[in-house]
């Protein structure tokens, strides 16, 4: 079974959040508290992996709150908890579990629990029309004998399983309606398998137990050695039951209205693997425990484990076809066909913390490798930007804060302009790492004000088929601040990639900071290394008009074109004589002035103006030769 996405209600701040995706990878992101362990640790929930506490039960009312029912003169009373706790997964079944539990493709299963903690599993079903048949995983042998007597059926055997399958037959058979039933054995054993690495552990070993566990369960699936296993637990099991015959016979002695006792040992060699601590020795014989080894060489352990793992994963992927091969070339057709592998999700709870930026560059690499997998989905829990700018923009969850609880933020693929901004203004402004995207981004491109910061990444994309983020280039604005210069002088003296654009008509504004001679003072001789003025010509651009501004540089074709989409005359149409006329002054104030006058949807101003211009543009030629080579030549220094 194949988890494609969760919803979360009751458990700790996730008062009621759906539709966390399960992608290759999914990331969240968000504020510390936001959320994201508790994202995580449902997750657990789910698969059956970790067990409910009353501690991850959501509170009713805040603590220091009073009920709304509560009167005037009551003392405080403490918060109450939620009565129910559920996830609910949205799963796809491959063809070998659709036959095996008679369900589409597409089932939906949750495991719910209440005030008790015990969780149950269950699947979205036809509800038999006898009550009896909704709750057969409960039943004992006894009642599931007489049922089948009642109904005429003729399991294979007696044995549970055989008088639970032809039950089950019988219940699907006589439904006419859907609800919330209880998952059969196999559903659960079905569950995707989690492979949980703790980037803030201080010590490995945890890892590596896990990284050895699901080599451990991939052992314990194998046939052959479950043949042998299975024979140990059937000796075992008749050795207790023998042992316990004297116990029934006392307790039937002692309480003669019991017609009945017997006791049915259930034991599992399944879960005999218990850890594997590690011990490392930089010289010959003189080996010790990891965590008394260093904190700098624990995490690089880590890492390592991780990267591993990766390996176990690769065969796995590997052998599943060559197995599916062997069992259509396996004479004799009584061999019991094998199930395929489960699925893999890998969870990483901030990966990047405790290691250095090039380590950090090997986490990004390995979650991608292991994203490859058609077996593995992959979700990580970060404060890393650089991860979160690695994925596409869809695949990100955004958590945070309101009134306490947690609430999600997702933008689909098709978000542009506006949206997709101000979604990555808000990661980046949760998680306060400013200071990491200046130390660590590959390219600069500082802008002189509002009008470029928010038509530069659009026009960038149009034309380089790429995102500034996806290219490595932070982009910031300078909105005329002399700060913005010292900043752009650190940069280049210390060697970073980096360039300043600005309108060419910035010379010579009174009182401006991109004076000829205030830059010289910043960037001394190698000025035109790091600034680019659009509207002067480049010297490599062969016969180039000479424009003042951003908007100036654009055709009178390409503003008429636009200007009919987005800005339809009141009377007739816009022509490219209409945007020729207004040249040779101020060209941004004039068109603006006149599409508002003669627009019912004119812009609301320059920076607006430009947006609409650039979010309606469709092909790259349409963006002048100027800023397509700057555009050029910033993929270069990104890369």
């Amino acid at each position: 079974m194949y988890l494609s996405s969760f919803s979360v209600s009751g458990f700790r701040s996730l008062t009621d959040v759906r539709d966390i995706p399960i992608r290759k990878p999914t990331i969240l992101a968000g504020h510390n508290d936001g959320g994201k362990s508790a994202v995580l640790d449902s997750l657990h929930f789910l698969t059956g992996s970790k067990k409910l506490l009353t501690d991850d039960r959501t509170f009713l009312v805040q603590a220091g709150e009073q009920p709304e029912q509560a009167g005037e003169q009551e003392l405080p009373t403490a918060p109450l908890r939620c009565e129910e706790t559920v996830v609910v997964g949205e799963f796809r079944l491959d063809d070998w579990e659709q036959a095996q539990l008679e369900l589409p493709a597409l089932v939906r299963i949750r495991r719910r629990a209440g005030q008790d903690c015990v969780g149950h599993l269950e699947y979205w079903g036809p509800l038999p029309d006898d009550e009896r048949l909704r709750d057969l995983p409960t039943l004992l042998v006894p009642a599931l004998k007489a049922l089948a007597k009642e109904f005429g059926l003729k399991p294979a055997t007696e044995k549970k399983d055989d008088l639970r399958a032809a039950l089950h037959v019988y219940a699907r058979e006589h439904s006419s309606d859907k609800a919330w039933l209880p998952a059969p054995t196999l559903m659960s054993a079905r569950m995707p398998r989690l492979l949980p690495f703790d980037g803030k552990s201080a010590h490995p070993d945890a890892e590596i137990k896990t990284a050895l566990s699901g080599r451990f369960k991939q052992y314990m699936e194998d046939p052959e050695l479950r043949g042998k296993l299975s024979e140990l637990e059937d000796q075992v099991k008749d050795r207790l039951r023998t042992e316990a015959k004297s116990l029934c016979d006392h307790i039937q002695l002692r309480c003669p209205d019991l017609t009945d006792v017997y006791v049915e040992p259930d034991i599992s060699f399944e879960h005999g693997f218990r850890g594997a601590p590690l011990r490392v020795a930089r010289t010959a014989g003189e080996s010790v425990a990891l965590d008394r080894s260093g904190l700098g060489r624990s995490r690089r352990v880590a890492l390592a484990v991780w990267e591993w793992t990766s390996e176990l994963l690769a065969e796995e992927e590997a052998e599943e076809p060559a197995r599916a091969v062997a069992e259509e070339t396996e004479e004799g057709e009584d061999r019991e066909a094998q199930p395929p592998a489960v699925q893999t999700i890998v969870i990483y709870d901030e990966p990047d913390t405790h290691l250095d930026y090039h380590h950090q560059r090997r986490v990004m690499q390995l979650i991608q490798d292991q994203s490859a997998f058609a077996h593995v989905g992959v979700i990580v829990a970060t404060h890393s930007l650089n991860l979160i700018d690695g994925v596409e923009i869809s695949d990100v969850v955004h958590l945070k804060l309101d009134h306490h609880r947690t609430v999600i933020e997702r933008i689909g693929t098709g978000a542009v302009g506006d949206e997709l901004e101000a979604h990555l203004w808000k990661i980046a402004a949760s998680l306060g790492l400013r200071n990491s995207v200046l130390l660590h981004e590959r390219c600069f491109l500082a802008v002189e004000g509002d009008t470029e910061q928010r038509a530069f990444p659009l026009l960038f994309k149009l034309c380089e088929n790429l995102s500034l983020q996806a290219a490595g280039i932070a982009l910031w604005g300078c909105f005329n601040n002399e700060g913005a210069l010292h900043l752009a002088r650190y940069l280049a003296e210390h060697e970073r990639s980096f360039m300043l654009v600005v309108d060419a008509d910035s010379r010579s504004l009174p009182k401006s900071i991109f004076k000829p001679a205030k830059l010289t003072q910043f960037f001394g001789p190698r000025v035109a290394d790091y600034v680019k003025f659009i509207g002067e010509p480049d010297p490599s651009l062969e016969g180039g008009e000479k424009f003042n501004e951003l908007e100036e540089a654009f055709s009178d074709d390409v503003w008429s074109r636009t200007a009919n989409k987005i800005w339809p005359r009141i009377t007739g149409v816009w022509s490219p004589e209409d945007f020729a006329q207004m040249r040779g002054g101020k060209f941004s104030e004039a068109v603006k002035q006149m599409l508002r006058e003669q627009s019912e949807s004119g812009p609301g101003g320059k920076p607006d103006m430009m947006f609409q211009l650039a979010s309606a543009l469709e092909d790259p030629h349409d963006v002048p030769e100027q800023l397509r080579l700057i555009f050029r030549q910033l993929r270069k220094l990104a890369a």
